[in-house]
C-alpha cells in the first residue's frame, strides 16, 4: 500500500469514530449527514482504487424522464443481453439433470459466483452470536393476544473488543399456543410502543404500520422482526464498523468481502440459530420477508441458507429478484455508486466500469433457482413499482424449469401486473 493509500486509512479511521462519536448524540442532524457523506465517498474511492477503476457510468435518473440517464420503461429497450446464463448448466457444460446433481455440484458454483462477484464472501472469522431473552410481557399485535420476547444476540468480539455488535429481534406468540410455532420472519424496524401510538394517530403515518403480523398471529402463526442496521449500517461509512467492520477489524474491505445484504441474511440466519433452541417455535417452518433493500435481503438469506422455508421479497429490484441484464428503472449502476455500493462486494461495482451487465457469470434468475424447490413469492404492490422492473413477477421460467423438471413441484401460475 503507497504512502498516500496509508494516510488516507489513517484520516477515514481517526474521522469515522468521530463520526460514530456524532451519530450517538445527534442522529440525522446536518452535520452527521455531511459526515456519513465524508466518510462514504472516502471509503467508495478506497474500493475504487482496488478495483483499478476510474470511471463508473452514472445511474439511472427515476425522477427526470428528461435526464439523459433517464431511467427506462420502454420494453423495447429492455433486453439489450437477451441471453441469460442457464442455471442447469454447469461449468463444463453438463446438463443437470437430478436434484442431487443441482445440489452437490451445481448449486456450489452458482454460490461461488455470487461470493466472488455480488454478495460477497463471508470470512471465516465470523464470530459465533449468544442470544439472550432481555424482556418477556404479555402483549397484543392487532388486537391478538400474544408473547412478546425481546432478543439480543451478543457477537463474541474477543477478537476485535474495539467494536460492539447486539443483533436486535422481537418475537411475537400467540398466546394461546399448544404446540411450537411457525414463525414468519421479517426484515423490519423494531419500533416502541410509544412511537406506535404517535403513528397511529397521525392519518399519513398510519398506512405505514403492516397489519399482517396481527393477521399472522390469528392463523397460530408466530412473527418476528430482526433490526438490519443492529447487524450492519445502511451506508457505506459503517463498513468498518457493525459485524463487517468487527470481521475487518475496522479495515478497509478487500474487492470480495461480504456487504450489507450479505451480512444481513447472515444475521437472520443467527436468529434462526436461536429459533431452534425455543420451545415456541417450529425452526422447520420459519419464513423470511422483506421489502425493496430488505427484499433484497431476504431473497439472499433464503437463497443462502436452505433452512428457511418459504420466502416473501417485496418490490427488491435490481440486487433482489429483478434480472441485472434488464433495462428497467434500477440498474446495475444504481447499486454500483456511492449512496448504495455498500450492499454489495466491491467487484459488483466493475460491471458499471469497465465492464457490462452481461459480463456477468450469473443474474438473478439464479438466486431465486439457490432457493428451489422451496416456495418464492415475489411481490410488487398492487399495482406494481415500475423502479423495480415488476415484469420480473410475471416470467421467471428458470425458476418454473427447476420445480417441475428437478422436483415435479407444482408452480402457482403468476399475476401479470403489465397486462393491458
Amino acid at each position: 500500500m503507497n504512502s498516500k493509500l496509508k494516510k488516507m486509512k489513517r484520516i477515514f479511521i481517526s474521522v469515522l469514530f468521530a463520526g460514530i462519536y456524532l451519530i450517538s448524540f445527534a442522529q440525522f442532524d446536518k452535520e452527521t449527514m455531511d459526515s456519513l457523506r465524508r466518510l462514504t465517498e472516502m471509503d467508495y474511492q478506497y474500493m475504487l482504487h482496488e478495483l483499478q477503476i476510474n470511471h463508473v457510468r452514472p445511474g439511472a435518473d427515476g425522477n427526470n424522464p428528461s435526464a439523459p440517464n433517464a431511467a427506462n420503461y420502454d420494453e423495447s429497450r429492455a433486453n439489450p443481453y437477451p441471453l441469460l446464463p442457464d442455471p442447469l448448466i454447469m461449468k463444463n457444460g453438463e446438463r443437470v439433470v437430478t436434484p442431487e446433481m443441482w445440489q452437490q455440484k451445481r448449486r456450489p458454483e452458482i454460490l461461488e459466483d455470487f461470493d466472488r462477484e455480488i454478495y460477497g464472501r463471508i470470512p471465516e472469522n465470523v464470530p459465533s452470536v449468544h442470544w439472550t431473552i432481555t424482556g418477556t410481557i404479555h402483549d397484543t399485535l392487532d388486537g391478538i393476544p400474544s408473547i412478546k420476547k425481546s432478543l439480543v444476540g451478543t457477537v463474541d468480539n474477543s477478537a476485535y473488543p474495539a467494536i460492539q455488535v447486539q443483533i436486535k429481534a422481537e418475537l411475537y406468540i400467540p398466546k394461546a399456543l399448544k404446540k411450537p410455532v411457525p414463525v414468519m420472519l421479517e426484515f423490519g424496524f423494531i419500533l416502541s410502543p410509544e412511537r406506535i401510538n404517535i403513528m397511529r394517530q397521525n392519518e399519513k403515518m398510519r398506512q405505514y404500520i403492516p397489519d399482517w403480523p396481527g393477521k399472522i398471529l390469528a392463523k397460530g402463526w408466530g412473527y418476528a422482526v430482526l433490526d438490519p442496521v443492529s447487524i450492519q449500517a445502511d451506508n457505506g461509512a459503517g463498513l468498518t464498523q457493525g459485524i463487517i467492520g468487527l470481521t475487518n477489524k475496522s479495515q478497509f474491505r478487500k474487492p470480495d468481502d461480504w456487504g450489507a445484504l450479505r451480512a444481513w441474511a447472515w444475521g437472520a440466519s443467527r436468529l434462526l440459530d436461536y429459533f431452534g433452541s425455543d420451545p415456541d417455535v417450529d425452526a422447520q417452518k420459519v419464513g423470511i420477508a422483506g421489502h425493496s433493500r430488505y427484499g433484497k435481503a431476504a431473497l439472499v438469506a433464503m437463497a443462502y441458507d436452505q433452512r428457511f422455508a418459504i420466502v416473501y421479497c417485496s418490490s427488491s429490484g435490481e440486487g433482489g429478484a429483478k434480472l441485472h441484464r434488464r433495462n428497467i428503472g434500477e440498474i446495475v449502476e444504481n447499486l454500483a455508486n456511492p449512496g448504495e455500493y455498500h450492499w454489495l462486494a466491491g467487484n459488483f461495482i466493475r460491471y458499471a466500469g469497465p465492464l457490462t451487465w452481461n459480463d456477468l457469470p450469473v443474474d438473478s434468475h439464479e438466486l431465486i433457482a439457490l432457493c428451489a424447490p422451496r416456495p418464492v413469492f415475489i411481490g410488487c404492490g398492487s399495482l406494481g413499482e415500475r423502479w423495480v422492473d415488476p415484469k420480473v413477477c410475471s416470467w421467471q421460467p428458470w425458476r418454473l424449469d427447476l420445480y417441475m423438471n428437478l422436483w415435479g413441484k407444482k408452480v402457482l401460475k403468476p399475476r401479470n401486473f403489465l397486462q393491458s
